[in-house]
């Protein structure tokens, strides 16, 4: 029985333009994704318990073995591009505050009032 279920556009994104890539649909590519996910934890070659503990902090990630390093690389690279809501905090008290509250693509400081004129 299908099921509907809710993704965020970003990953959406990234479904949508390996589906093209792979010549799948939408669904064959989650589909496709999950299977691999599945059979990667259950391979014995990823210890899901130890990416983690070192996503966590609590493991240092010189004890990873190479494949588990590189899962846990594509981990903390999705995860540090996603605000914490401590950092949405912070950067509200900052724009409250008329401070700069980020950087551009370019690299300059964006302060308060350049984000109010956008």
């Amino acid at each position: 029985m299908a099921q509907s279920v809710k993704l965020a556009d970003d990953i959406m994104a990234l479904i949508r333009r390996e589906a093209d890539l792979q010549s799948r649909s939408v669904a064959g590519q989650i589909t496709h994704w999950v299977r691999l996910g599945r059979a990667m934890e259950r391979s014995g070659q990823f210890d899901h318990a130890r990416l983690t503990a070192a996503l966590e902090g609590s493991l240092d990630t010189t004890e990873l073995a190479p494949q588990e390093e590189a899962a846990w690389l594509d981990a903390f690279t999705e995860k540090m591009g996603q605000p914490s809501e401590a950092e949405e905090e912070f950067f509200a008290r900052r724009k409250a505050l008329g401070r700069g509250v980020g950087r551009d693509a370019s690299g300059h400081l964006v302060r308060a009032e350049d984000d109010a004129a956008a």
